[in-house]
């Protein structure tokens, strides 16, 4: 398992909700000077994807390096089709994640933006309106839906420039004198310094080296909690050891509170209900959230740790599909 790396000295900026990050984004891609790197789950063309969409091709009209990885899945075959004809028309390098599964059943879940090698984004939002559902259903929400996203300034954005290179890489083919410019130039061109004294990891799963690191830093989390461990996932069918590390970390008289979302998916439901008698026997309290459609994948552990990011709490974001959380501490 590979070893993540925290960095300190970073800025940090929590986005709730499209609004405030499709702002930054699109101020971001805008202001943009040197290159774009973005990967996303889904990447609609609504209102929302356009507006995004645009912001690139105006980057890439401005001489921006623009290189755009969206799932084949997520997004949809027809709208790949879509994204790539008009993206690569303009300029915009784009690539679908994992085209009728010729890689195997993953999918890249993840959610990252890097500009300019000194901002970066990273969080649980996808490409699209956020008044509407993220199913293929697409029914209008009672509110927007809700969702986090975390700007980043600082020496972390150079860890996350290399994770958008490599997965670049992962799909498609580079000469081997092109990767190794690519590793010199990650080594060399990191990020502004801040004065802010954050300190913060990358914590991506993948099938090779990262199988289990986003599940191992919730386990850690959890068994050094003290106090209380607030934790919020739309998809709450967690494996054996989460389970028993949310249950004896309960049991320790830690105040442990899930925030599940409910309404999407009634088999969702189902299965996320099966778990709660043994978890609330345990000690932990189980709220059910209504509002909207919450699709917030955040965890804040005795005001000292905190994530922020794609993992679901499910089979397939812990042990399958791509993912990328940021880690506070």
């Amino acid at each position: 398992m590979h070893k993540v790396k925290f960095v300190s000295h970073n800025k940090l900026v929590l986005l709730e909700c499209g609004d405030a990050f499709f702002t930054a984004l699109i101020a971001a891609v805008d202001g943009a000077q040197r290159e774009v790197h973005l990967e996303t789950y889904i990447f609609a063309l609504d209102e929302t994807g356009i507006a995004v969409r645009d912001a690139l091709l105006r980057a890439a009209a401005r001489g921006v390096t623009v290189q755009v990885v969206a799932d084949w899945l997520g997004s949809g075959i027809q709208v790949s089709k879509q994204l790539r004809r008009e993206l690569t028309a303009g300029g915009v390098a784009f690539r679908a994640f994992n085209p009728w599964f010729r890689r195997g059943v993953a999918r890249t879940h993840r959610k990252i933006c890097v500009v300019d090698r000194e901002i970066a984004f990273i969080g649980g939002i996808n490409i699209n309106d956020d008044l509407f559902s993220d199913d293929y259903a697409r029914l209008p929400l009672p509110a927007p839906r809700w969702d986090f996203a975390v700007l980043v300034e600082g020496p972390l954005v150079a860890v996350m420039q290399r994770e958008v290179e490599l997965q670049w890489e992962r799909v498609g083919n580079i000469e081997l004198r092109a990767r190794w410019q690519r590793f010199k130039s990650a080594r060399t061109q990191l990020a502004p310094h801040s004065e802010a004294p954050v300190v913060a990891g990358l914590v991506v799963r993948d099938n090779l080296r990262n199988r289990r690191t986003i599940q191992r830093a919730y386990l850690l989390a959890l068994a050094g909690a003290r106090t209380s461990a607030l934790l919020a996932n739309p998809y709450f069918a967690p494996g054996r050891k989460l389970r028993n590390a949310l249950a004896r970390a309960a049991q320790r008289g830690v105040d442990v509170t899930l925030l599940i979302g409910v309404g999407q998916f009634r088999i969702q439901d189902a299965v996320a209900h099966s778990f709660y008698p043994k978890l609330m026997k345990a000690g932990v309290k189980v709220v059910e959230y209504r509002k909207t459609q919450l699709h917030a994948k955040v965890a804040v552990v005795d005001d000292g740790w905190a994530t922020v990011g794609s993992s679901n709490y499910d089979g397939l974001s812990l042990f399958v599909n791509q993912e990328a959380n940021i880690v506070v501490r």
